[in-house]
């Protein structure tokens, strides 16, 4: 028999992680990354900055270490690709900005959403955050790429350049 889907009914609003085996969050996640993924998909134009935090919120969560990375975007902001541009350690990465804008042009964006996680699970911009946000903006600038937003990530919350005005 066949399950359809019956619109307006929320079948998940009485669940509480508590209520759910390891596994089951587990595949709880892997749901929603699947959500997210389709908003976030090839083609699509970001509609929430809310759920571009919590898509890459959800994919970054289970990370060890910290991971940059980009979502290129065409010029009415509709997503081109996502990547994972650079790894690093438990507490930092190095980020190269020759790398950022050879894969901007690779992929012809005409603009970004730059990410990193924290490891830490802070997810407040470090000084070093802020210094390499410049050096990325002013680089992908001269190739007339406009970064829309930097997001600090970490399991439990996310920070945006944008919101505070950093960018």
């Amino acid at each position: 028999m066949k399950k359809t889907k019956v619109e307006g009914v929320d079948r998940f609003s009485g669940l509480k992680p508590a209520d759910l085996s390891t596994g089951e969050q587990s595949s709880v996640i892997a749901l929603a990354l699947r959500v997210l993924e389709k908003k976030c998909a090839v083609g699509k134009r970001l509609k929430s900055p809310g759920d571009t935090k919590e898509y890459l919120r959800l994919r970054l969560a289970d990370c060890q270490n910290e991971v940059f990375g980009a979502m290129f975007l065409d010029s009415r902001h509709r997503v081109l690709a996502v990547r994972e541009i650079f790894q690093g350690t438990v507490d930092g990465a190095t980020v190269y900005p020759r790398v950022v804008v050879q894969q901007a042009l690779k992929h012809n964006a005409g603009a970004m959403i730059l990410y990193h996680n924290h490891p830490s699970g802070v997810a407040e911009p470090s000084t070093a955050d802020k210094a390499i946000t410049k050096r990325l903006t002013d680089a992908l600038s001269m190739i007339d790429v406009r970064v829309l937003d930097h997001l600090v990530v970490s399991a439990t919350e996310s920070t945006s350049f944008a919101e505070r005005g950093l960018i």
